[in-house]
């Protein structure tokens, strides 16, 4: 064991030292706690009245079939003190079982490779009873009876499985193992480092646990992530217009607009020129144009749909119009934006605007009826939560969505990442997807609750019609050439969600791709890795499943597909256009300033 001098002449291990510095370090986080700015406390848990619910359906069923509750507990009780017998037995003789009588139900999962946890006494049997008191949390779930509605069995499924990942013994310090071995090992620098890392992060996001995913400091915007050149050709209070740098000689004649999310930054699509869509579509001879949107504080409280569609997507319209001179543009619209545009289609199409002369949706839902894994946070206790919350903030803070999306992936994006960091004492990866990920927006008071009461809840858009922009629109009234593309293991946009918002629009000139892989990686596929396939099929029958059934896969990405299609409605080949012009002279080079600003919590 190290030691190191204490001043007076005698040698002190250098963990005392260390643990030392744990005890000065937990009064700065104490400080950091208390500048907290915490949300709503509802959108933590959802309301007393899903669980008596759960409850009541459950001793219901206890009265009517006591004896087998008395079998499943009885069993519960005779695994739990075999378990603490078989860990005092292999404590006395110094080892552990050699035969084993039941299986592993954590076999393969990664939080327990350590070879402690099969075999050290101690570990085993924390490992054990943990694996139990899960199964016996799931058997509950699967007693409760059909009488609890479908949205609450889910609900309750979720939060269930919430309260088993976050009781895993690896997210204790005390059970787990590979951190109370590196802790030794490192004569507890690992804990002073892991309790720096968990202050810096509170220190970042004011007192709110928001984990860092990736190295904030590995990145720069535009010198080495978002680098593709390009200028911002125009502003206003809702977004930058960047007009992208030609490659080739000659351009398609027809631009091509791109309106990505507001919920993340556009540069999802431009992280590195390996994988850069916004490189690639330039490289093919497209004039082409992205939305950068605005990170809103509070001064946007009153900012909705509206304004989103005026002044951000109908206004890039208007612009990329006036700067290549053309009557029409072609778009494109990612996730959230893809909803919108659907919207703005509609509304063109009512007010006899033929600007737009095709559409691409990448992950775009437009029928919310079936709500997925969202299904937990779309019902009334939860979005009332929001709608306290955004009225006092003025937004909905860009954790709050981010913290959301990682517990659906909890163990990856939540648990894992805290323990390296925290008690671990590693530092994040510089991983350019995951810097991105972390690198949130926030969302105009307004426009949350529009979008999460008038679409998510009450599907007005394919449900009878949401009024917006002084118009009823309706999907049906999608009627240009569309495409979308949609992904296999999408948990936030599901294909099949997609799929059947797709069928309802209007249009009689559709193509629809699922590309294999998730919402993210599904899109960011380039052709060179030849990583991901996807399948087509040109019927579009009823169901998203007969769809399937008649599909044809292809190897590699959809990216020469989609483009194929877009060359036909994209005109001739035209002298390539550099950014801006004489009535648009360029601002800056991108990717501009608005995409630089970091939302506050």
């Amino acid at each position: 064991m190290a030691m190191q001098d204490d001043g007076s002449g005698q040698s002190v291990p250098r963990i005392n030292e260390n643990l030392a510095k744990v005890e000065q370090l937990s009064q700065r986080l104490i400080k950091t706690l208390a500048s907290r700015n915490p949300a709503d406390p509802t959108l933590g848990n959802p309301s007393n009245e899903l669980f008596t619910k759960a409850a009541t359906t459950y001793w219901t069923e206890m009265l009517e079939n006591p004896g087998r509750m008395y079998e499943q507990q009885l069993e519960y009780w005779g695994k739990s003190v075999r378990h603490f017998m078989e860990a005092q037995q292999s404590m006395l003789r110094g080892s552990t079982p050699e035969d084993e009588d039941e299986p592993d139900p954590l076999a393969g999962d990664k939080r327990f490779a350590n070879p402690l946890w099969n075999s050290h006494p101690f570990f085993r049997y924390i490992k054990q009873q943990y694996a139990l008191n899960a199964q016996a949390i799931e058997q509950a779930l699967d007693d409760i009876d059909e009488d609890l509605p479908d949205k609450d069995r889910k609900r309750l499924d979720y939060f269930a499985h919430q309260i088993i990942d976050m009781m895993s013994p690896t997210n204790f310090l005390g059970t787990n193992p590979d951190a109370l071995e590196k802790a030794v090992e490192t004569e507890g620098e690992s804990l002073v480092k892991g309790l720096e890392n968990l202050i810096a992060d509170l220190e970042a996001n004011d007192g709110e646990m928001v984990v860092r995913l990736a190295d904030d400091k590995a990145f720069e915007l535009g010198t080495n992530i978002a680098t593709t050149p390009g200028e911002v050709v125009y502003r206003n209070r809702m977004m930058e217009l960047i007009q992208y740098t030609p490659t080739t000689d000659e351009v398609h004649e027809v631009p091509l607009i791109i309106f990505p999310p507001w919920i993340n930054k556009y540069y999802i699509m431009d992280l590195k020129p390996e994988n850069s869509l916004i490189k690639w579509i330039t490289d093919q001879g497209y004039t082409l144009f992205v939305v950068s949107w605005v990170n809103p504080d509070a001064s946007y409280a009153e900012v909705g749909m509206e304004e989103y569609i005026e002044e951000g997507f109908l206004t890039a319209i208007r612009e990329a119009k006036a700067i290549t001179g053309q009557s029409q543009v072609n778009t494109v619209g990612y996730c959230i934006a893809g909803t919108t545009l659907h919207m703005v289609l509609a509304l063109m199409a009512k007010r006899g605007d033929k600007s737009v002369k095709s559409a691409t949706f990448f992950t775009a839902l437009t029928d919310f009826s079936e709500q997925g894994e969202f299904t937990p946070f779309l019902q009334d206790d939860f979005i009332n939560g929001i709608e306290r919350e955004v009225s006092e903030q003025g937004v909905l803070r860009s954790f709050i969505m981010g913290r959301t999306m990682s517990f659906l992936r909890s163990r990856d994006l939540v648990y894992q990442p805290a323990i390296r960091s925290y008690m671990m004492g590693e530092s994040p990866p510089a991983f350019d997807l995951l810097y991105w990920n972390g690198d949130g927006a926030n969302l105009p008071a307004r426009m949350t609750m529009q979008y999460l009461r008038g679409l998510c809840q009450r599907n007005e858009f394919v449900e009878g019609g949401i009024d917006l922009c002084g118009e009823t629109l309706h999907i049906k009234d999608v009627k240009v050439p569309l495409m979308a593309v949609t992904c296999q293991s999408d948990h936030i946009a599901p294909w099949r969600d997609c799929y059947r918002g797709f069928k309802a629009t209007g249009s009689r000139s559709r193509g629809f791709i699922v590309s294999q892989s998730g919402h993210i990686a599904g899109i960011v596929n380039p052709p060179a890795k030849n990583k991901y396939g996807h399948y087509t099929n040109d019927d579009l029958p009823a169901a998203a499943d007969d769809w399937m059934e008649g599909a044809v896969h292809h190897e590699g990405s959809w990216w020469p597909r989609w483009e194929a299609w877009l060359a036909k409605r994209s005109g001739k080949r035209v002298k390539a256009r550099m950014p801006g012009d004489a009535e648009h002279p360029p601002l800056e080079p991108a990717p501009g300033t608005y995409v630089t600003r970091k939302a506050a919590v």
